[in-house]
């Protein structure tokens, strides 16, 4: 069952009755455009969509049953449509949710035994290169992880109220949703987290009770320099992810809250986290506790061998963990599975970010290795935005690159997000140019990939065999000389890295 909808209760309630009978779904949320949308349900073929005829953000209702029938008509293997109602009456030509329930009740539901690997859900990778992976989970992989960090890392049992914001395309959804596992409740946000203002997220822990809230390291940082004063309620942890939270950020919360950080950092790929915290460890500004549970977590240099304490290397898994995938949609020999996670040290899950470890097991995420964007908390594929701005007739070649809060001295927002853009000849990069770009990257994939900065470059550094050079020219500008970024003999026009060289910023 293939869902596309914003993050509110009614829809969760239908993914969850989905999910009892043993469907495979994915859901996909609203930072997502149409065209994102497809790429990604098309792969599955689905045979039902839940669908919203809208959603609010802040005081804005938006209207969404156009980008519905568009996404509808691309999907030809899609037989029926339900339709929750959210804004208005619903979606034409679907069927009500209140219709769908209307009928005889089934009585107690059965279960029925499936494999320990039988598919669960498919969360969908970010999509850096050609199409997002569909990423499939499994029943007890997910069961029995979920529970053990759920129970034993966030310390969340019966009784606790367990919130974090996140929406539906976002694999920290999945984590909330399992809090019920554990029998806590969960606590559902629905909307702009900064309406009216940055304090409306921390009032919603304190009057439902949470004792767990989680949120992304940027807003974070966000309500840090705004001064804001949140109220604690009955929090026993603050949670972080989605981009590394530096130490002031550990500061702020200690000092406004009084509780500690529970930063964590995994994957969409894996559905939970490596690294995190535990009840039983300290918690020190600007550092990640320890390794979780089960999880063979070690530092790579590129040779293959594990580094030393206070090295940075490649995050590798060396040992299976519950909640690897089953597998990838669509691979039935597994190649592009084994492709995507071990490859670079065969036999060994390489994740894609950086990390230094100290000598008690506590770590630093210093950001991706890959070429993933991360704004926000929000994973965005760099695939996404080339389909957009290269479809431009003036635009021949482009290049995306995101500098974290850090990197771009920027610790109280989303960091700095560079979009450079090789034109045809004769093209100049004008006003109009500038603004017809931003727009249709917010209406056909969403605001958070409007970038900060537009650039014309003379040429796009890529590969001899067509790959775009984009973690080698985020190295370069943050000041790694060209010669360590990037191997000159495996680009097909060396001389493209020029201009990068001499926009480094260190």
């Amino acid at each position: 069952v293939a869902a596309y909808a914003p993050n509110i209760p009614e829809t969760l309630i239908a993914f969850l009755a989905t999910a009892s009978i043993g469907a495979v779904w994915t859901s996909c949320a609203p930072e997502f455009g149409t065209r994102a949308v497809i790429d990604r349900l098309a792969q599955l073929d689905p045979v039902v969509l839940l669908a919203v005829d809208g959603y609010r953000y802040g005081t804005k209702a938006i209207d969404r049953t156009t980008e519905v029938a568009t996404i509808r008509a691309a999907l030809p293997s899609v037989r029926h449509v339900v339709s929750v109602p959210y804004l208005a009456g619903g979606l034409p030509d679907a069927t009500a949710w209140d219709d769908l329930l209307a009928g005889p009740d089934p009585g107690p539901p059965t279960f029925e035994p499936v494999p320990f690997d039988h598919p669960l859900y498919v969360l969908f990778s970010s999509g850096t290169t050609g199409l997002p992976k569909a990423i499939v989970h499994g029943h007890g992989g997910i069961t029995l992880e979920h529970l053990k960090v759920l129970a034993l890392h966030q310390d969340l049992g019966p009784g606790d109220r367990f919130m974090w914001f996140t929406t539906t395309g976002w694999m920290m959804w999945n984590y909330l949703v399992s809090g019920l596992l554990v029998g806590a409740t969960v606590v559902l946000f629905d909307g702009d987290p900064a309406h009216p203002d940055l304090s409306a997220l921390w009032e919603v822990a304190a009057e439902t009770g949470c004792s767990v809230f989680g949120t992304s390291a940027p807003f974070l940082m966000a309500c840090r320099k705004a001064g804001l004063q949140p109220p604690r309620g009955s929090l026993r942890w603050v949670g972080s992810t989605g981009a590394p939270l530096p130490a002031s950020g550990f500061r702020w919360v200690h000092d406004t809250v009084g509780v500690p950080v529970s930063s964590i950092s995994g994957g969409t790929d894996v559905c939970t986290a490596f690294v995190g915290t535990s009840p039983l460890v300290p918690v020190r500004a600007g550092e990640i506790s320890c390794a979780l549970l089960g999880c063979a977590v070690e530092a790579f240099d590129p040779q293959g061998r594990s580094v030393p304490a206070g090295t940075t290397g490649e995050l590798v898994i060396t040992a299976p963990l519950p909640s690897m995938p089953v597998g990838l949609w669509g691979d039935p020999d597994g190649e592009r599975y084994r492709a995507s996670y071990f490859d670079v040290f065969p036999g060994l899950w390489r994740h894609g970010d950086w990390v230094t470890f100290t000598d008690d097991g506590a770590c630093t995420i210093t950001g991706r290795s890959d070429a993933t964007l991360n704004r926000g908390g929000v994973r965005l594929g760099t695939s996404d935005f080339y389909a957009v701005v290269e479809a431009l007739p003036e635009i021949v070649d482009s290049l995306v690159v995101h500098l974290d809060s850090a990197e771009s001295d920027d610790e109280g927002g989303m960091g700095e997000l560079l979009l450079f853009v090789a034109l045809a000849g004769g093209e100049e990069l004008t006003a109009d140019l500038r603004r017809r770009i931003t727009t249709a990257l917010r209406s056909e994939l969403s605001p958070r990939h409007v970038p900060d900065r537009i650039e014309a470059v003379p040429a796009v550094p890529r590969t001899l065999s067509g790959k775009k050079l984009e973690v080698p020219i985020k190295r370069i500008l943050l000041g790694t000389p060209s010669e360590q970024a990037a191997s000159r003999g495996s680009l097909s026009d060396p001389d493209a890295l020029a201009w990068f060289e001499s926009r480094a910023t260190r």
